[in-house]
C-alpha cells in the first residue's frame, strides 16, 4: 500500500498518546492531519483547574506545529450533549449507571468526528487508544478484529466494545503495540510538548466532576432514608444460584440452563425496608452506583459501607458493611437481545447457543472466566466466580484470547 496517498485524520487531545499517534503515522508516510474537538462547553460541577479545554487545544496545536501537519478544530457541543450527556443524565434518573466513555467512541469520536473527517478527504481517523486492529480473511471478505493492547497497564479495548466493523475499517491505532513509558519516551526524544503532561481522567471531554453536583443539572436533590442490610440477610441463602454438579462452568458440558433458572440467577437481590436498620439519609438515589463507598457521610461502623442495591423509584439506598458483603457480589447478570452486540459479527451466536469467553464488566477489570448463554428474552453471563458490583447500565464485554467479540448493556 502506498500510503503517501492515504490521508489520515488524528485526534489531537492535548495528550501525549495523540501526539506520538501523529508522529507515527508521519513517519510512516501517511498524509496526516491534525483535527482537535471541543465537546463540552458547560463548567457546572468540574473540578476546578482540571484539564480546561483550552489548555487541551493549546496543547494539540503546539504539537501540530512541532509535527509540521495541518491543524483544524471542530465543536461537536451539540452532538455530544444529545448523544452523550443527555443518555447519561437519563439513566442516572433511571438508576443506572451509564458508561459515557464507551458512548463517547461509539456515537462521537468513530461516528461525529469520523464524518468531519471524511469531509476533510480522510481515508482513516486515528486515536491514541491502546487497542489494535488485525485484519484477517474469513470465506472471502475481510474481517477486521479488534484487540487488546500490548501493554497490559494501559489496555483500552473494553472503551471501544460498541464498535461496528465499518467504524474499525476506517480505524487506526497506531500506539496500540507500544509500552505507555516508550510512548513517553518518544514524545521526550522528539521533543513534543506533551512528553510530560499528566493523562486525563474523568468523563470523557468533560474531565473530573463533582457527580452529584454535574447531575443536578437535570436530576433534583432528593432526601431519602440509607438502609444497612446485615451480611446474614436470609435472602442471601435463598437466592437460587447456578448449580455447580450439572458442569455449567466446564467448556465441554452439554447443560443448557432452562429460561426459568437464567432469570432467577441473574436477577438482583429484592430488598425491603424492614430487611435491614436505618442509617442515615442522602440526598438521592440516583446520584449512587453499586459498590460505592464515597459520599454516604455515615461514620461508626466496624467496617465501612457500600451501596449494595439503589431504589430509585422509593429513593432508598441500601447498604453493607465491608467489601466482602454478599450484597456487593452477583454470580449472573442478564442483556436485552436488542442490547447484544458483536464486533465480530460472523461468530454472533443464536438463540439456544453458549460458549465459553472471558468477560470484562468494567475498564481495567481482569478478564474472568465464564459462559454466555443467547436465549430469544437475551444474552446471559453466568461467572465461574462471583463479581463484585454487577452494576445495571454498564457494558459487559466478552474476549476471545485477546480479541474482543462482543458487548451488551447490563439490563441487571
Amino acid at each position: 500500500m502506498n500510503t503517501m496517498k492515504k490521508r489520515v485524520v488524528v485526534g489531537l487531545s492535548g495528550g501525549v498518546d495523540s501526539s506520538v499517534a501523529a508522529y507515527l503515522l508521519k513517519e510512516q508516510g501517511y498524509d496526516v492531519v491534525g483535527l482537535f474537538m471541543r465537546n463540552w462547553h458547560d463548567t457546572t460541577g468540574t473540578l476546578e483547574g482540571d484539564c480546561p479545554w483550552y489548555d487541551d487545544h493549546m496543547f494539540a496545536e503546539l504539537t501540530a506545529k512541532k509535527l509540521d501537519i495541518p491543524f483544524h478544530f471542530i465543536d461537536l457541543s451539540d452532538e455530544y450533549r444529545r448523544r452523550v450527556v443527555d443518555y447519561m443524565f437519563a439513566e442516572y434518573g433511571r438508576g443506572r449507571t451509564p458508561n459515557p466513555d464507551v458512548l463517547c467512541n461509539r456515537e462521537i469520536k468513530f461516528d461525529a468526528f469520523l464524518k468531519a473527517a471524511l469531509n476533510l478527504g480522510a481515508d482513516y481517523v486515528a486515536t491514541g487508544h491502546y487497542c489494535r486492529r488485525e485484519d484477517i480473511q474469513v470465506g472471502g471478505q475481510t474481517i477486521h478484529r479488534l484487540l487488546a493492547g500490548s501493554d497490559p497497564n494501559k489496555d483500552q479495548s473494553y472503551f471501544l466494545c460498541q464498535l461496528t466493523q465499518e467504524q474499525l475499517s476506517r480505524a487506526l491505532f497506531p500506539v496500540g503495540h507500544l509500552l505507555k513509558p516508550e510512548v513517553r519516551r518518544i514524545a521526550a526524544e522528539q521533543k513534543l510538548a506533551t512528553a510530560q503532561r499528566k493523562d486525563s481522567q474523568g468523563i470523557c471531554f468533560v474531565g473530573k466532576v463533582d457527580l452529584p453536583v454535574f447531575l443536578q443539572q437535570q436530576l433534583k436533590a432528593r432526601e431519602g432514608d440509607i438502609i444497612e442490610i446485615p451480611a446474614d440477610w436470609a435472602g442471601y441463602t435463598l437466592h437460587p444460584a447456578p448449580p455447580k454438579e450439572h458442569g455449567w462452568s466446564d467448556p465441554q458440558s452439554r447443560f443448557f440452563p432452562t429460561q426459568e433458572q437464567l432469570e432467577a440467577w441473574s436477577a438482583p437481590y429484592l430488598y425491603r425496608p424492614e430487611d435491614g436498620i436505618l442509617d442515615g439519609r442522602h440526598h438521592g438515589a440516583h446520584f449512587f452506583t453499586i459498590g460505592q463507598r464515597k459520599g454516604l457521610q455515615v461514620g461508626g461502623k466496624p467496617e465501612p459501607l457500600f451501596v449494595i442495591a439503589t431504589d430509585v423509584q422509593r429513593n432508598i439506598l441500601y447498604v453493607g458493611q465491608g467489601k466482602q458483603h454478599p450484597g456487593l457480589y452477583r454470580q449472573a447478570l442478564s442483556i436485552l437481545p436488542e442490547e447484544i452486540h458483536w464486533i465480530r459479527p460472523d461468530l454472533a451466536m443464536t438463540p439456544g447457543q453458549c460458549r465459553r469467553f472471558r468477560f470484562r464488566i468494567r475498564y481495567r477489570q481482569p478478564l474472568q472466566d465464564g459462559t454466555l448463554y443467547i436465549t430469544p428474552q437475551g444474552g446471559y453471563i453466568l461467572f465461574d466466580q462471583p463479581q463484585r458490583g454487577v452494576t445495571a447500565g454498564q457494558f459487559a464485554a466478552w474476549y476471545d484470547g485477546e480479541e474482543l467479540i462482543g458487548s451488551g448493556v447490563i439490563h441487571r
